[in-house]
C-alpha cells in the first residue's frame, strides 16, 4: 500500500520557506501556523518536566485529564476526566476515531486537508458534500437530508469543524442545531474539530454539537493554536458519557499503545497548567484572539476591496476569497484554475496561498485559503509587540503587508 502525498499544508509551507531562504520576499499566507512566541510561564513548566523521562498512561496523566474535564466544565460540558484522551497533536486524535467509529466519513467541502487523507488511510469512504452558505465547517442542512435519504440505518460519522479551517467562519448556533437534529434523525456520529474554539471572535455564542447530541459527539482539540504550540504537538480529545464513550475510548487508547505510546510526560505537564486556565493564560489567548480578528478583518477588506467575493471572518486566522468576478482579466494570463491562480500570484508577486483544491473544493474555482497569522512579524519582539498592541494594524510591517495584499489583488482586476 503506498502512503499518500505530503500534506499540502505543510508541502507548501516548506516550499515557500525554502523561497524565502534564498532570499525571495514572500508574503507567506500559505500555512496555518498561529505565528506567536511561547508564553514564558508555560515554558517554564516544560522546563520544569524536562526530567520527567518515563513513559506514562496512555490516555494521560490523572492531572491533564483533570485539567482538560475542568476546561470542558468550564464551557458547559460536564465532563470526568475517564472521558479525556491526550496524545501527541489533534491529529493523531481524528485519525484514531475516524479509523474505531464506525461507518462513512461524511465531509463538508472545502474542509481541512486531512480529514479526507485520514479517511482514506483508515480504509473508509468519504461522502462529500457542500458547506453552508452562512459559513464553512458546516454542511448545508438540506444537502445533508439529501444525501443521507437513501443512506437510512446506514453508519455514518459527520466530521465538522468549529470555527473553520479553511474559511475562517465559525457556525452560528442556528446552523448547527439544524445540522445536528438531520445527525440525530440518521444516527450519525459526530466528531468535531474544535482546535479553533477559543479563537472565535465572539466565544460565548459558540454552540458546540456536543452539547445538543452528548452522547454521540466526539470533540478533538489542542494548543497548537490558541496557545500557539504547534510544534509541541498536544493535543487533547472528550468522548461522550456512556457505553459508546467508554467502547471508544478502550478502542483509541489501542490505537494509541501501538502508535504513539502516549504524549511525552514534559508536554502533559505544560498542557495541565495551560488547561487549567490561571489567569495568565486567559489574558494570553484573549490578546492572541485580539490580534488574530483585527488582522484578518483588516485582510478582509483589503480582499473585498480589490473586487473579491469572501465571507467575513468571525473565528482563527483565515479567510477564503473567491476571485471569479476576476475571471477574464486572470484568463488573459492564463489563469483558468485556483492551482494556476496560487501559482501565478507566487511566480508573479511572490505571494504565497494555497488553492481550493487543497481542500476538496473545484479545482476549476479561483478560490484559495489565505492566512494572516505570519504576518505578525519577523521576530519574536516584533510577535510580542503585535500581541500587546491595541492597534496591531497600525504597526509598520504589518500595515505593510497587508498594503502589499491589496495591491497584489487590485493588479489581479
Amino acid at each position: 500500500m503506498l502512503a499518500p502525498p505530503l500534506s499540502p499544508t505543510l508541502a507548501t509551507d516548506e516550499r515557500v520557506r525554502a523561497r524565502i531562504a534564498a532570499g525571495a520576499p514572500v508574503l507567506h499566507l500559505g500555512f496555518g501556523e498561529a505565528g506567536l512566541p511561547v508564553l514564558p510561564g508555560v515554558a517554564e513548566r516544560l522546563g520544569a518536566a524536562a526530567g520527567q523521562n518515563g513513559y506514562g498512561p496512555v490516555a494521560g496523566s490523572p492531572a491533564v485529564r483533570e485539567a482538560a474535564a475542568g476546561y470542558y466544565e468550564r464551557r458547559g460540558l460536564p465532563t470526568a476526566p475517564e472521558q479525556v484522551v491526550v496524545a501527541p497533536g489533534s491529529k493523531a486524535l481524528l485519525y484514531a476515531l475516524l479509523a474505531v467509529l464506525p461507518g462513512d466519513v461524511v465531509l463538508p467541502r472545502p474542509s481541512w486537508v486531512s480529514y479526507a487523507a485520514q479517511a482514506a488511510l483508515a480504509g473508509k469512504r468519504v461522502v462529500d458534500l457542500p458547506i453552508a452558505a452562512q459559513a464553512g465547517g458546516v454542511p448545508d442542512p438540506a444537502a445533508l437530508r439529501a444525501v443521507l435519504a437513501p443512506r437510512r440505518g446506514e453508519d455514518g460519522i459527520l466530521v465538522l469543524t468549529l470555527p473553520d479551517n479553511p474559511t475562517g467562519t465559525a457556525a452560528p448556533a442556528a446552523l448547527i442545531e439544524e445540522v445536528c437534529d438531520v445527525a440525530r434523525e440518521h444516527g450519525l456520529l459526530i466528531v468535531c474539530d474544535e482546535i479553533y474554539r477559543d479563537l472565535a471572535y465572539d466565544p460565548d455564542t459558540l454552540r458546540s454539537p456536543a452539547e445538543l447530541l452528548p452522547d454521540s459527539t466526539f470533540v478533538t482539540n489542542g494548543l497548537s493554536k490558541s496557545m500557539a504550540l504547534g510544534g509541541w504537538r498536544i493535543g487533547f480529545c472528550r468522548l461522550p458519557q456512556g457505553p459508546l464513550g467508554e467502547r471508544a475510548a478502550a478502542a483509541v487508547t489501542g490505537v494509541a499503545s501501538e502508535v504513539w505510546s502516549s504524549l511525552a510526560a514534559p508536554m502533559q505537564h505544560a498542557a495541565a497548567y495551560v488547561l487549567g486556565e490561571p489567569p495568565e493564560v486567559r489574558e494570553h489567548v484573549a490578546r492572541s484572539r485580539q490580534l488574530h480578528r483585527l488582522v484578518a478583518v483588516a485582510a478582509h477588506g483589503e480582499v473585498v476591496g480589490a473586487g473579491a467575493i469572501c465571507r467575513p471572518p468571525t473565528g482563527a486566522f483565515y479567510l477564503y476569497p473567491d476571485l471569479e468576478p476576476l475571471r477574464p482579466s486572470l484568463a488573459a494570463h492564463g489563469v483558468q484554475t485556483g492551482a494556476q491562480l496560487a501559482a501565478f500570484l507566487l511566480e508573479r508577486y511572490d505571494v504565497a496561498v494555497l488553492e481550493g483544491a487543497a481542500f476538496g473544493d473545484d479545482p476549476a474555482a479561483l478560490r484559495f485559503r489565505m492566512a494572516t497569522s505570519l504576518l505578525y512579524g519577523a521576530t519574536d519582539e516584533q510577535r510580542w509587540e503585535a500581541l500587546l498592541s491595541d492597534d496591531p494594524v497600525a504597526l509598520p510591517w504589518i500595515s505593510e503587508a497587508l498594503e502589499r495584499l491589496g495591491t497584489t489583488l487590485r493588479a489581479l482586476g
